[in-house]
């Protein structure tokens, strides 16, 4: 007796489930981002903003934003990078530094607040991934003990002052060397993007409904910078940084996707903060 159409199309669909259940292959696989919370970590100003655009204004100020990025996944949680550190919200008139021309640093929120409000533990979080390793956003590394720290050899291995290590050398890290898809899904990837610091890295997130975004880190500090392609004085290496720049930039077309530069105060004042968040 022949079997109906419908019967016949679900006893195929079944048939290869099994066979993906033998192969090992997933039958089904549809993880992907869930939420992406940008965080208040941390607001200055600029003394001279020329110090990141050589020979362009010149003695002018500028406010400045920092932000992290609490991403959840269907698998686990992820931050991308830390601030600075949450101590000093505790100072009355912020961290002033030794240069007048760089970024005097207030908090006006914690890590630790925002992230208790979202009701969100330290050790929720598998994977701590930072951009590089500049006090602005490595603050708070330490607060994720158990994390999995996300950061480039390169960077992991350059010395700090005196030689002194960048990174608690207690701390759960895996090493890259280049790209990482961190899920195995392509739904975060960490793109190798050095010449700010000598493994600075970004990422590109994939959102179901807000589409791809490319967190850019300190690839430029603001947007002029990036429309121009100035490289900072202070930059580990000019021609990496405008390679990583074009890098970059064939990843939006590519992926049609936002770029989003962490210290463009401008560009944060017009996005949703936590506990908003894009999806």
């Amino acid at each position: 007796m022949l079997k109906s159409p419908f019967i016949a199309a679900k006893l195929v669909i079944a048939s290869l489930a099994i066979i993906a259940g033998c192969s090992g292959l997933p039958a089904h696989q549809n993880n992907s981002v869930a939420r992406l919370y940008i965080l208040n970590c941390g607001e200055g100003v600029a003394g001279d903003i020329s110090r990141w655009s050589p020979g362009v204004n010149v003695g002018q100020s500028m406010a400045f934003a920092d932000n992290c990025y609490l991403i959840k996944h269907d698998q686990d949680w992820m931050l991308w990078d830390t601030g600075v550190k949450d101590s000093i919200a505790a100072l009355p008139d912020g961290e002033a530094p030794a240069d007048p021309r760089a970024i005097h640093w207030r908090r006006p929120k914690t890590l630790a607040n925002q992230l208790e409000a979202l009701g969100v533990k330290p050790a929720d979080i598998k994977y701590v991934a930072i951009s590089h390793s500049h006090p602005d956003h490595i603050g708070n590394v330490e607060m994720f003990p158990q994390s999995m720290l996300l950061v480039q050899k390169a960077e992991y291995d350059w010395p700090g002052a005196n030689n002194a290590p960048r990174f608690n050398p207690a701390h759960p890290v895996t090493k890259l060397e280049g790209d990482k898809d961190v899920f195995g899904d392509g739904s975060v990837t960490i793109l190798s993007t050095p010449g700010h610091t000598p493994g600075h890295q970004s990422l590109l997130v994939k959102l179901p409904k807000t589409g791809a975004i490319v967190l850019s880190g300190d690839a430029a500090h603001f947007k002029s910078n990036w429309n121009n392609r100035r490289v900072p004085s202070i930059n580990f290496d000019k021609d990496q940084t405008l390679a990583s720049m074009q890098r970059i930039a064939d990843v939006l077309a590519k992926e049609k996707a936002q770029l989003w530069i962490n210290h463009d105060k401008a560009q944060r004042d017009t996005l949703k903060l936590a506990p908003e968040y894009y999806k």
